[in-house]
């Protein structure tokens, strides 16, 4: 008799669309959840602090929440405890800034090629139930500046590689979720 298959989904959509709060629903009943939460507090924004606040209140208090960029490391953690990461986006954001996307800085396409790599690759061979939440930033008009138009394209060949590797696919539109996969 096979062992079971440990679930791993992407859930997609837009600003505000009901995709994290899936996301948590997913693990409502476990036992305990790391949340990985790939954001930053930047008190220069009090709008973003005030949107991870409204994200720490809602989660359960009995979830562990660890703050890192480091998704291949908890990924390929051996244990069976359910991993929510949340969100891509932001793990994106920050991978570009740390590969000198922004600036052109030599060997930044490859620092960020290696990046996506490895968490993908990771996500391939996860052990432990995940959940990763990412933003779908394709489906509006051509961003004006190169910078945006970079950072969309890259958004979305994350988000089809990540969804080669995963079991399912959910998309979330006005808190309604959809399973594409």
């Amino acid at each position: 008799m096979s062992e079971p298959r440990i679930a791993r989904l992407l859930v997609l959509g837009g600003a505000r669309s009901g995709k994290s709060t899936f996301a948590e629903q997913h693990f409502a009943h476990a036992p305990a959840v790391d949340y990985l939460a790939t954001s930053q507090v930047r008190d220069d924004d009090p709008e973003w602090v005030e949107r991870v606040r409204v994200h720490r209140r809602r989660r359960p208090s009995h979830w562990t929440t660890i703050e890192t960029l480091e998704l291949a490391g908890e990924l390929s953690r051996e244990t069976t405890t359910p991993l929510l990461i949340d969100c891509m986006t932001v793990w994106l954001t920050r991978q570009m800034d740390l590969a000198g996307i922004w600036d052109e800085r030599p060997g930044c396409d490859e620092a960020l090629k290696t990046a996506v790599e490895e968490a993908v690759g990771a996500f391939a061979r996860a052990t432990r139930p995940v959940v990763a939440v990412s933003n779908e930033v394709g489906q509006g008009l051509v961003p004006a500046e190169a910078g945006s138009r970079r950072f969309r394209d890259e958004m979305g060949v994350l988000n089809m590689r990540l969804a080669e590797v995963v079991d399912e696919v959910w998309f979330c539109t006005a808190g309604i979720p959809a399973r594409l996969k």
